[in-house]
């Protein structure tokens, strides 16, 4: 981890929102002016991949993305949601959730799944993603496509690579 992730780090654990300034990322995953922290948690879990045809590519394989499957977790450890798809959806505890269209994705480190900036749909349900508007997916450890052979022999082979990311939930000011 780079000095500039810890800072950004640090920023989320020591000083709350505002701390959570956006000058640690990447310009392109930043969530715009006029939008606050709703909600920050922990995803962790794993991401189904498929060894499939690659498209337009005769053939040639490669590790498709299938879909998450995680638990969210407060900043105290406590689950206060799921994550799940496809399509992503993140559903509190309380019923309500949210899906939503990717925006952007700038690369993490290496052997990370990339920092993502999703714009959120309207929630459905009435509880905590009410409001949400963006969605973060930061702080990011592990998740990539296996590193095992993808080829024609193991075509229809399903691979789960564990991961943990932190997703900010965030709402208009």
């Amino acid at each position: 981890m780079n000095a500039k992730q810890l800072i950004c780090l640090a920023g989320l654990f020591v000083a709350g929102p505002m701390a959570y300034a956006q000058s640690g990322l990447p310009d392109s995953i930043k969530v715009p002016d006029g939008h606050k922290v709703a909600l920050e948690t922990t995803g962790v879990g794993e991401i189904t991949y498929e060894c499939r045809d690659k498209v337009n590519a005769a053939g040639q394989t490669e590790w498709f993305f299938v879909g998450p499957k995680a638990v969210l977790n407060d900043r105290s450890g406590k689950q206060v949601g799921t994550y799940f798809g496809p399509p992503a959806t993140w559903q509190a505890k309380d019923g309500s959730k949210v899906t939503g269209t990717q925006l952007a994705v700038a690369p993490s480190s290496p052997g990370n799944l990339p920092y993502q900036l999703v714009k959120a749909n309207p929630a459905e349900g009435k509880g905590a993603m009410t409001g949400v508007s963006y969605i973060q997916r930061v702080a990011l450890k592990g998740g990539v496509a296996p590193s095992a052979e993808c080829s024609a022999a193991n075509k229809g082979k399903q691979e789960i690579v564990k991961y943990q990311a932190d997703y900010i939930f965030w709402a208009a000011n």
